[in-house]
């Protein structure tokens, strides 16, 4: 189904979960550059090049746009415009990178497909050797960070779900109701919604949640584009000390990097992924624009009154504002689903092999257990952007940026690194720049998080993988939004992801 797209896909190079490492002999290292591995990929049902880009798109772009105005709001509208792009620019190239090493790495071990953490320990453990010793070490990283960052998507969406519901019962009500008790009565749903049995039966969830969030910013551009003030009579560009939570919100809400193997597995011809014309090149610039038109219009509509989220701009008062809120919670609802098979996916296999007798019995308890433990983690901390905007900082900029950068670097390391090494220093400034956002996104949060148990004043975080969370004043809801998409959260899954 096109939801498998987005499944782990372990390849026949897999065997009782652990990834076999080929022996490079004389005569593949002789052969490795007429042996096409495009030509031998045996895939069921290949998906064209108009396929893969539907389901990048669908990947890139997530629940994170809505957060894009506030962006905006800490970059100015005009240097706003410029960092988006600049932060496509990265994230793109990470992504491309990713892909082209696995090309490269194809060749080299005679295989025909592999995932994000297979692409990570391959390129290491056939590295230069000061890398080789780190290769189940980088394996075992991209797995947990994307697990960690799933986890935390499935809780935070949690969170979201019952924050825009809240606020329109609160609304019709006039009563102001606890928050743990609103996120604590999604455990039932969400356990139901856990035990679908795979992601086939997910696929009509998926089309209505894709109906509903499409619906939803449909009536928010709608209240974007009547009486724009003047554009000149906004701040052109933003404070510096603003730009950490500009490239938080926009990192994040852009990532893609858990869905770019499985895609790249599944297509027909996978050479056309990359490239300047390439499938990939092609989905970024359309989601880039999207990102820029979103947040240039909310930004000039609302000004320095710009929420986290868009959507909370809207007037409460009118029945079209309401729909967008119901339309986002429902589409959120049926999106975890896709979000949460990914941390059943890894968890499943680390334990399924403990259980020799009723494995379909214990794998309903391993379901209800973790989504149990998700809307634990929401109800525990019901602000729970801070604390979450620490392990997307820490998932995200490593998976997405600093990753990427290493696996290039090793990969290449014996063939050749370019004139005066430029890949190295490209790496290094692509890694400090992931680093920076990792930095800046992790000291916001643990600020946050310590501030908040300590009873102080809560300041506004704008934690790199939630995007965003803003406090409320008496009587209103605040909100939550975040990133998917793949990678990046978006409703997708990665490759292993995440």
């Amino acid at each position: 189904t096109e939801l498998e797209t987005f499944l782990p896909q372990d390849g026949s190079k897999y065997k009782d979960g652990k990834y076999k490492l080929p022996t490079i002999s004389k005569d593949l290292e002789i052969g490795r550059d007429t042996w096409d591995p495009f030509k031998e990929r045996k895939v069921e049902h290949p998906t064209t090049d108009c396929d893969t880009l539907t389901h990048l798109l669908k990947a890139a772009l997530g629940t994170g746009i809505l957060a894009m105005p506030f962006a905006f709001m800490n970059a100015g509208l005009s240097f706003g415009i410029f960092l988006t792009i600049l932060v496509s620019v990265v994230c793109t190239h990470c992504a491309y990178v990713l892909v082209k090493c696995a090309h490269t790495l194809y060749r080299r071990i005679r295989v025909t497909s592999m995932t994000f953490p297979d692409v990570g320990e391959v390129a290491f453990a056939n590295g230069p050797p000061w890398g080789r010793k780190f290769a189940k070490l980088v394996r075992m990283a991209i797995i947990a960070g994307l697990f960690g960052a799933y986890f935390g998507t499935c809780s935070v969406y949690t969170v979201i779900i019952a924050r825009n519901f809240q606020q329109v019962v609160e609304h019709y009500t006039e009563t102001v109701y606890n928050d743990r008790l609103c996120i604590s009565l999604l455990l039932v749903p969400l356990i139901i919604l856990s035990w679908v049995p795979n992601l086939k039966y997910l696929a009509p969830i998926s089309m209505v949640a894709n109906f509903f969030m499409g619906f939803g910013l449909g009536i928010t551009l709608y209240y974007l584009v009547w009486d724009l003030p003047a554009p000149s009579s906004m701040p052109q560009i933003g404070s510096i000390v603003n730009y950490p939570q500009f490239f938080s919100i926009t990192i994040f809400a852009m990532e893609a990097i858990g869905v770019m193997m499985p895609l790249e597995n599944h297509m027909k011809t996978p050479q056309h992924f990359l490239g300047i014309c390439g499938v990939l090149n092609m989905g970024m610039s359309g989601v880039t624009l999207v990102y820029i038109l979103l947040g240039f219009l909310g930004y000039l509509k609302y000004g320095e009154n710009t929420y986290a989220t868009i959507t909370l701009n809207l007037p409460t008062k009118e029945y079209a504002a309401q729909s967008v809120k119901i339309l986002v919670a429902l589409a959120v609802f049926c999106t975890y689903g896709l979000q949460y098979f990914v941390c059943l996916e890894l968890v499943w296999d680390a334990v399924k092999d403990k259980f020799t007798k009723k494995k379909t019995f214990y794998n309903y308890v391993v379901r209800t257990i973790l989504t149990f433990t998700t809307v634990a983690v929401a109800v525990a901390v019901p602000q729970i952007g801070p604390f979450l905007g620490l392990i997307g900082a820490l998932c995200f900029s490593l998976l997405g940026i600093v990753i990427p950068a290493f696996i290039e670097i090793v990969t290449y390391w014996d063939t050749g690194l370019g004139p005066c090494y430029w890949i190295i220093w490209k790496n290094i400034l692509v890694s400090t720049f992931g680093l920076l956002a990792l930095g800046f996104g992790s000291y916001t949060s643990i600020v946050d998080i310590i501030s908040e148990y300590l009873g102080q004043p809560e300041t506004m975080v704008i934690p790199p993988f939630v995007t965003a969370e803003v406090n409320r004043t008496a009587h209103d809801a605040f909100a939550l939004v975040i990133n998917n998409t793949l990678l990046n959260g978006n409703g997708t899954n990665f490759s292993t992801t995440p």
